[in-house]
């Protein structure tokens, strides 16, 4: 009886140790495996935001025929305004005011005429095929609307502090919409005034509408200041944002 005794208290006590060190190593064999499922799970996500960043990097921003066209848009607006400038010379709107000849192309005023006219063309055939196929695949509209005069005062302002950004290249910001919008109505504007100037005779109704030959004259001029400006605040914006102009060249 005694030894029954002695066995039924001895059974208890003598079984609780082993449970307790099997409970331990249970528990420490969870906390290892849980640790390195966290170490895979953090390593799979490293690779998979690698794998996302550089996919990006490869990502087509600018499509081939964007970056033709505007090259060959800044060609023909680099000679149509260099040998404008020498016909210009040639009969000043603004007598107190001519271009020095070192920056105007033709050398007189026959040459100047034949470079504008050879450049004029391209200007209408490559501006024509940008239009239409910004139109035609929808560019135009992913890209440059909406746009709102508040969100293009809001960001102008954000440019004059130097708090607006340029991370993501790929997306214009208001005062980039509002730029190409009206450097695309400039650009109409330059051709539809070239227009009456040079064919005045033959366009009596656009001649009317730009309020008749030698405010024509003055409308074309004033069209090509916008350009230029236009140009020369683009360069800048390129010096100050190189990568832009990576993503001109090589599309990404």
């Amino acid at each position: 009886m005694e030894a029954q005794k002695h066995q039924t208290a001895y059974t208890p006590h003598s079984s609780e140790p082993s449970e307790r060190i099997h409970d331990k190593k249970v528990i420490e064999q969870s906390c290892v495996h849980q640790s390195r499922v966290a170490k895979i799970s953090s390593r799979s996500h490293l690779r998979n935001s690698t794998y996302e960043e550089a996919s990006l990097g490869q990502q087509t921003v600018q499509p081939g025929w964007v970056r033709i066209t505007h090259w060959i848009n800044a060609l023909a607006v680099v000679v149509m305004v260099t040998s404008g400038w020498q016909i210009y010379d040639a009969s000043p709107i603004f007598k107190s005011f001519t271009f020095p000849a070192s920056i105007t192309l033709g050398g007189w005023l026959g040459g100047a005429l034949q470079w504008h006219f050879a450049a004029m063309w391209l200007l209408v055939a490559n501006f024509t095929v940008y239009i239409a196929l910004n139109v035609a695949t929808g560019r135009f509209r992913r890209k440059l609307w909406p746009v709102s005069p508040k969100r293009v005062i809001a960001d102008a302002l954000a440019a004059l502090r130097g708090k607006l950004s340029h991370d993501d290249l790929a997306q214009y910001n208001a005062v980039q919409k509002f730029a190409y919008l009206a450097v695309i109505a400039d650009i109409v504007i330059v051709i539809l005034s070239g227009l009456a100037v040079w064919k005045s005779v033959q366009f009596p109704l656009l001649r009317t509408l730009m309020g008749g030959y030698d405010s024509a004259r003055v409308v074309h001029f004033l069209a090509m200041s916008f350009l230029v400006a236009f140009f020369v605040l683009h360069v800048v914006m390129v010096a100050l944002v190189p990568r832009s102009l990576l993503l001109m060249i090589r599309g990404r």
